[in-house]
């Protein structure tokens, strides 16, 4: 994020929330958003193909197809650059490549953008013209954004608008990815994308490699690792003999479950470590327990860029061990010595290889955490990034952008536009919450939403057994008819081993930068059963 959670309840006024079903996958921040708008009077945007909770009380509401959120936002800076609602002396100030932006705006006027996002050209000028006449404004967005082909894209435009109106660097604007675990920034801000050191730091980058190569007395590599994508095709073709999965399940999280079952049985040798039993330790030669959360000392980083302190509340299970003093153990066991005595002493070697991390030490983290960058220790963290316009790389980029259709669109055959996404009940691939009883009884299986008009038309009732099929696969659920969706479009969730919903999904189109699949859209067809069917 590039602002701070806080300033959603109390400085915003006007929030615009894509691609994120907030008060479910965010309930926090969700609470927050409805707080200032039902008590202080801020302005509500909403663009999501499912009528979420956040809907009711937004001022507009937009339900926008899965795969159209470039038009969506070319659409409304189109608007915005018309009607001169642009901040001028910002983008003349702070930013390089309006013009190549503008250009490529230019032909996305609301009726051009109308029959692509499916939203109504009158619905986008409100939402723009809302949203540049904010004195602050912040765009919220989640997986909903990020898991297609152009994930990226969809990114970049966000920013592209944000920074047309000058909502950033200022508290209340912002553009705030919201992450989807507890600790995901943190495992970004460590290392844990095959592409950089901490805290982003390239591993091409010379000088960057140079600092590490010295800390650790061994050299490094000077090109970028491979993602998990890419790792389970290259196990599909023979070029990965061996895998160690750490916290990860993509036994249910990865794209085309076939295709990665297939791979993990390919591989000569798997390692798991994790904290349960997960579907993908069926697959694994050995497994090694790890301690989760309660069990172990160290920090979290939050979406906010809040580094916190955990502390060990319980001792582990068992064999079960913090993860770090498993690594330490075999990189010894395989010649590199690793040794520490506990985690402030990882975290005080991390804080001097990480500028962004450099002020922080375990006492100064007492009594709520402190958000990076943080480069002294008498620095008070970052509230909120790019102050005043200051851009990190000097002045803020936009970038010119066009809509690409999804890898796969709706046909004769497969009409409906399938999306994949989380319960309010249930975490990721359920290798937790599934385990909790209360839970998973208050949801105990997935469901498909089909739009109410559409099932009507299929005769397909609330509660009865439908077939769902894609180009990879098809799985049996309960429908659940709603006129919460968007005709065309039918939703599940991907929680549940008995129904996986990433047999469904496709591998096949990938973001070419960030290499996330295209969750968010697959081709589908939904079938009604017959008596025999349901039962068979």
């Amino acid at each position: 994020m590039t602002n701070s959670i806080g300033e959603l309840e109390k400085d915003a006024k006007c929030i615009f929330v894509i691609g994120s079903n907030t008060t479910e996958n965010h309930p926090v921040i969700g609470m927050k958003i409805k707080k200032n708008v039902l008590y202080n009077g801020a302005k509500l945007i909403v663009a999501d193909p499912r009528r979420i909770d956040l809907a009711s009380i937004a001022d507009v509401y937009m339900p926008h197809l899965p795969g159209s959120d470039v038009a969506l936002f070319n659409a409304m800076m189109n608007v915005i650059i018309s009607e001169g609602l642009a901040d001028e002396n910002f983008i003349a100030e702070h930013t390089e490549g309006y013009e190549a932006m503008a250009e490529v705006v230019k032909k996305y006027t609301p009726e051009y953008a109308e029959p692509i996002t499916g939203v109504p050209a009158e619905k986008i000028r409100q939402a723009a013209r809302i949203y540049a006449e904010s004195d602050a404004a912040a765009i919220c967005y989640a997986m909903g954004i990020t898991q297609h082909r152009n994930g990226t894209d969809n990114v970049k435009s966000a920013c592209n608008l944000a920074m047309l109106t000058g909502n950033i660097g200022r508290p209340g604007t912002g553009v705030d990815p919201l992450r989807g675990q507890n600790n995901v920034q943190g495992a970004c801000d460590m290392g844990g994308l095959p592409t950089v050191f901490t805290a982003y730091q390239a591993v091409t980058n010379d000088a960057a490699r140079e600092k590490f190569e010295k800390a650790w007395g061994v050299p490094l590599p000077g090109h970028a690792g491979t993602v998990l994508t890419e790792v389970i095709n290259k196990a599909h073709h023979g070029d990965v003999r061996a895998l160690y999965v750490l916290g990860e399940n993509p036994m249910m999280s990865d794209p085309d479950l076939e295709h990665v079952e297939e791979a993990l049985e390919k591989i000569d040798f798997v390692v798991v470590q994790d904290i349960f039993m997960s579907e993908t330790a069926r697959f694994a030669d050995v497994v090694l327990p790890g301690a989760s959360f309660a069990e172990k000392d160290g920090t979290f980083s939050n979406t906010e860029r809040r580094v916190q302190r955990v502390r060990k509340a319980v001792s582990p299970p068992g064999q079960a061990r913090s993860d770090w003093e498993i690594i330490c153990d075999l990189a010894t066991r395989m010649g590199y010595p690793m040794s520490y005595a506990n985690s402030e002493e990882i975290f005080e070697e991390l804080r001097t290889l990480t500028p962004s991390y450099a002020g922080m030490t375990y006492q100064r983290m007492e009594g709520g955490g402190l958000q990076w960058p943080c480069p002294t220790e008498v620095h008070p963290g970052t509230p909120f990034l790019h102050k005043d316009g200051n851009f990190s790389r000097g002045l803020g980029a936009f970038t010119a952008i066009d809509h690409i259709d999804p890898g796969e669109m709706p046909d004769q055959e497969y009409p409906i536009r399938l999306s994949t996404g989380r319960s309010l009940y249930h975490y990721h691939t359920g290798t937790m919450t599934r385990r909790a009883s209360a839970l998973n009884e208050h949801v105990p299986a997935a469901e498909l939403e089909i739009n109410a008009g559409q099932a009507a038309e299929m005769g397909i009732k609330d509660g009865e057994l439908v077939k769902i099929s894609t180009r990879r696969g098809s799985l049996k659920m309960k429908a659940k008819v709603t006129d919460k969706i968007a005709r065309g479009v039918a939703f599940t969730t991907f929680h549940f081993t008995e129904t996986p919903a990433n047999v469904l999904t496709s591998a096949e189109f990938l973001d070419p930068v960030a290499k996330i699949p295209e969750y968010k859209v697959s081709a589908a067809r939904i079938d009604k059963l017959s008596a025999e069917e349901m039962t068979g």
